[in-house]
């Protein structure tokens, strides 16, 4: 297995924020086949998988604010108002994602990007674990 961590900057708001191009490049080096998994150690972050740039990242975020919204409901209370729905979110959007990968290029759909999905504007700074597991054939 091969392995490598991301830094990722999600910044003081909302987000979902393309990792995609980073992915595309790790397979690449690593080259082969087999499945890059996604994975997201925070307990306040999810991976996604999704069309990106055509305002599907927008619509995500309004119907995870829809499901989970900012107000004082949540007993998790620390931090920002509503941050205890950041803890939910994973429960909602998985923390990984497993990825085929052929001839050490991603096998995603025409549309399919590889997303982080962060809702926790208190920890601007997020890692992601990038792994491939190769085909033993």
């Amino acid at each position: 297995m091969k392995t490598t961590v991301l830094e990722v900057r999600t910044g003081n708001h909302e987000v979902v924020q393309d990792i995609t191009p980073q992915c595309a490049t790790f397979v690449r080096e690593v080259g082969g086949d087999g499945v890059l998994h996604i994975f997201v150690p925070h307990a306040t972050a999810g991976v996604a998988v999704l069309e990106l740039g055509a305002h599907s990242d927008d619509d995500l975020l309004t119907a995870l604010g829809d499901l989970l919204p900012v107000d004082d409901r949540w007993r998790h209370a620390h931090g920002s108002r509503g941050h205890g729905r950041s803890h939910v979110m994973p429960a909602l959007i998985a923390p990984y994602a497993t990825i085929p990968v052929l001839g050490g290029a991603l096998a995603l759909g025409t549309w399919q990007s590889i997303a982080v999905v962060d809702l926790n504007i208190d920890n601007p700074d997020r890692q992601v674990r990038l792994s491939f597991l190769a085909d033993a054939g």
